[in-house]
């Protein structure tokens, strides 16, 4: 089970994550999406697309753009559609 947390809270949980590029890609009813508001950042890779990003705010800690999702990624991304990646200020543990 891989669990993702700030600050001991849980935000993400499951034992049926995608990793890529070292990065665990939670499915989207893993998280709790509570703490999770979208942003307007968005990046590209070109292999799996355009990313777009959520700030985690967890009691009256924000951490801006730590997390991203791929909505429509490209063909061989296509596993991780919809799944949550984390920065290092997110605790990802196995």
């Amino acid at each position: 089970m891989a669990t993702a947390t700030v600050d001991g809270t849980v935000i993400a949980a499951s034992d049926s994550t995608v990793v890529v590029e070292g990065n665990h890609y939670f499915p989207p009813e893993s998280v709790n999406w509570d703490y999770f508001s979208e942003t307007e950042l968005t990046t590209g890779c070109p292999w799996k697309g355009t990313a777009s990003y959520y700030t985690v705010t967890v009691g009256d800690r924000a951490l801006a753009d730590v997390a991203w999702t791929y909505h429509e990624p490209k063909d061989a991304a296509a596993e991780i559609k919809d799944h949550v990646a984390f920065y290092p200020q997110v605790a990802v543990t196995q």
